[in-house]
């Protein structure tokens, strides 16, 4: 049902005629809004962790962390692993340019459309919250898609907002958790009047290839796409052209990775693992930085996640996320304990729906979303957390 200015009137029967296919606006206006937002938003233009090889007698394909952790023990395969894993998921995330967007193919393409469809429907849903006109988006990629996306939004006039990724200073930008509590207003000539910019905050609970460690003790934040790029590429990496032939094979399994025999010079393993242990990457096997100046930024805000969490009338959104980390899921699992906290998590397909089901059974706050086909971001955004009206088919 439309409104005389053509907007859209979100009612509880609104949601009933779309099949609860869409979040309710009036079950998420005017609270505290958050997002978490994993891997599944930058598919088609970056890697996930997913690889073909499939998991011993089972259907199902080993992620990078089954496979990291099914191999921990042997030395020589963990060096392969974890050399595919800054070759073939970290570099594309470092190597990535929004400025050379016109060499993409239209599916690469898409993925930057959605993330600006994304954040200009979170924007419309935080206008009008008064003094905190905020939403904050968790995320645990470390590639730097919504910073590129705002940026450009940005320079291009498309919105007036504030991103706010946590860091300050002006030459170098530097990591605080506290930050992310700053708020800006525009004021008026004559102080006759102010409002609250609206304000995106980016917190990136696995960290960012944007991140380097200061003096040991301190984040530094550079979106210098050649320094990060830099550094990827000093990573040496290890490669076996049988072993990436058997990751890549899905009909292969975890006896045929077993049955390799690789032999890894001690020195090449000692210096891979000496450049690996420097990125602020989360450790894909245990969810844990190397480096204690990033292991420290992650409890802290994953603090911040939880005090969000546990704030009265909150809203958690999650896509593209399937709760593998353990930390974030118990961390969530506790802040479900606040009665007004009400949470939406989007299932790409009915696999993963009956696999959340069983994370979240008995929590009544939880509401699991499905739509026909496949619920990607382009799905998401058109059918689950949208403003547009409902096309003609949907409508009563």
């Amino acid at each position: 049902m439309e409104d005389e200015g053509g907007s859209l009137r979100f009612t509880a029967r609104n949601a009933r005629d779309a099949a609860l296919s869409k979040i309710n606006r009036s079950d998420i206006f005017d609270k505290n809004l958050n997002f978490l937002i994993g891997s599944g938003a930058s598919y088609g233009l970056l890697p996930t962790l997913a690889v073909r090889l499939k998991k011993k007698d089972a259907e199902e394909s080993h992620t990078l962390e089954t496979l990291a952790t099914r191999f921990e023990s042997s030395q020589a395969l963990k060096t392969l692993i974890f050399s595919w894993y800054v070759k073939e998921v970290i570099k594309p995330a470092s190597d990535f340019q929004i400025d050379e967007a016109s060499s993409l193919d239209a599916t690469q393409k898409e993925v930057l459309d959605n993330y600006e469809r994304f954040l200009k429907t979170v924007l419309a849903l935080t206008a009008k919250k008064g003094e905190q006109n905020r939403a904050n988006v968790f995320t645990t990629n470390y590639d730097g898609l919504i910073a590129h996306v705002s940026e450009q939004m940005l320079r291009q006039g498309h919105a007036d907002f504030v991103l706010n990724d946590g860091a300050f200073g002006f030459m170098k930008r530097t990591m605080y958790a506290r930050n992310f509590n700053r708020f800006y207003r525009d004021q008026g000539v004559f102080d006759r009047h102010s409002k609250s910019v609206p304000q995106l905050n980016l917190i990136q609970l696995h960290g960012s290839v944007y991140w380097y460690k200061e003096n040991g003790e301190n984040i530094e934040v550079s979106y210098d796409l050649a320094r990060a790029k830099t550094r990827i590429s000093e990573v040496p990496c290890v490669e076996a052209a049988s072993f990436n032939a058997i990751v890549n094979d899905e009909s292969k399994n975890d006896d045929d990775i077993s049955s390799l025999d690789i032999s890894i010079p001690v020195d090449k393993v000692e210096e891979f693992w000496k450049k690996y242990e420097q990125l602020p990457i989360v450790n894909p096997t245990k969810w844990k930085f190397h480096e204690t100046v990033f292991e420290e930024h992650y409890y802290q805000i994953l603090r911040l996640l939880s005090y969000e969490l546990e704030k009265p009338n909150s809203v958690f959104i999650v896509f593209g996320f399937s709760f593998a980390d353990e930390h974030i899921l118990n961390l969530v699992k506790r802040s479900l304990s606040n009665p007004t906290l009400k949470m939406f998590v989007c299932c790409f397909a009915d696999k993963e729906k009956a696999s959340l089901e069983k994370k979240f059974e008995g929590f009544e706050n939880v509401e699991l979303i499905r739509v026909e086909g496949d619920l990607n971001f382009k799905a998401f955004n058109e059918e689950v957390l949208t403003l547009d009206p409902p096309s003609a088919e949907a409508r009563p």
